[in-house]
């Protein structure tokens, strides 16, 4: 009898232990996605004087981040003399890494469907480009998928 009411009590701490663990596991903050980046269109523009392509990009995913992450952030530091600039910053990159251009005021995640980059129109652009969403908050990197720029 001794043996059964030792396995019960043991059986009783198991199910308590699994369900606090549900319970800490179901309050965790949810994941979020890397963007999934693709090019929505190519327009050329004249500036000073010169002929640029402007190469626009869409997230397809974009819906999936918070607003929060879009805010204003002045307690963190400024972009520029910008200092009401947002929680996550949006680099876009080469294939290589190297930086093309980047973001640090959008304010909502639909932001994302209209960022770009633009090139002198006789500059051959970079075979594929990638993104960046740096939440400064959190200290979180979330890398897109490499996107062609070609249509």
């Amino acid at each position: 009898m001794r043996l059964r009411s030792s396995w019960v009590a043991r059986a009783f701490l198991a199910c308590l232990a699994l369900s606090c663990l549900a319970v800490s596991t179901a309050s965790a903050p949810r994941a979020l996605p890397n963007p999934v980046l693709y090019l929505s269109e190519v327009e050329s523009f004249q500036d000073g004087g010169k002929n640029y392509l402007r190469y626009k990009f869409s997230v397809m995913n974009s819906a999936e981040y918070p607003a929060v992450m879009f805010a204003a952030a002045p307690n963190l530091p400024p972009c520029g003399q910008n200092k009401q600039s947002s929680r996550t910053w949006v680099d876009i990159y080469d294939q290589q890494g190297k930086r093309l251009y980047g973001f640090c005021a959008l304010s909502k995640p639909d932001d994302l469907n209209s960022i770009w980059f633009a090139l002198e129109e006789t500059v051959v652009p970079p075979s594929w480009v990638y993104v960046e969403l740096n939440d400064r908050a959190t200290n979180t990197r979330y890398k897109s998928n490499l996107a062609e720029t070609t249509p």
